[in-house]
């Protein structure tokens, strides 16, 4: 069963790839270069997904393998303090190659973490 602060965690992780994926919608690389604020906004999402990364339990990653967790845990830090060193087409990259296998992982868990916790209401 999910803990609060994992279910919280995962939640923010779908909340922030979906705004990502809101903000990219219609772009194409050509454009998303050249548009600033978009940019900005989808690397805040990858920010605030990086940090709810930190917060799954080591049990939750193990089950998730095929996950870069290091990667994702680490990208924070270059999208906070070496912030002159993103790259467009690296966000761009992460968004279109890397989050969609991250949420159906972290839905997969958030319907697995409901059905055990309905099944220990009803034990």
């Amino acid at each position: 069963m999910l803990s609060e602060t994992e279910r919280d965690s995962l939640s923010d992780i779908v909340f922030n790839i979906d705004l990502a994926n809101s903000f990219a919608q219609g772009f194409d690389y050509e454009r998303f270069v050249t548009d600033m604020r978009t940019f900005y906004a989808i690397t805040r999402c990858l920010e605030i997904i990086s940090e709810a990364s930190r917060r799954l339990s080591p049990e939750t990653k193990a089950r998730h393998p095929d996950i870069p967790w290091r990667q994702m845990s680490a990208s924070g830090n270059i999208y906070r303090h070496d912030y002159e060193d993103v790259a467009h087409r690296l966000v761009w990259g992460t968004v279109h190659e890397f989050l969609p296998a991250l949420r159906v992982m972290a839905k997969t868990e958030l319907a697995e973490g409901d059905q055990a916790g309905s099944a220990a209401k009803h034990s």
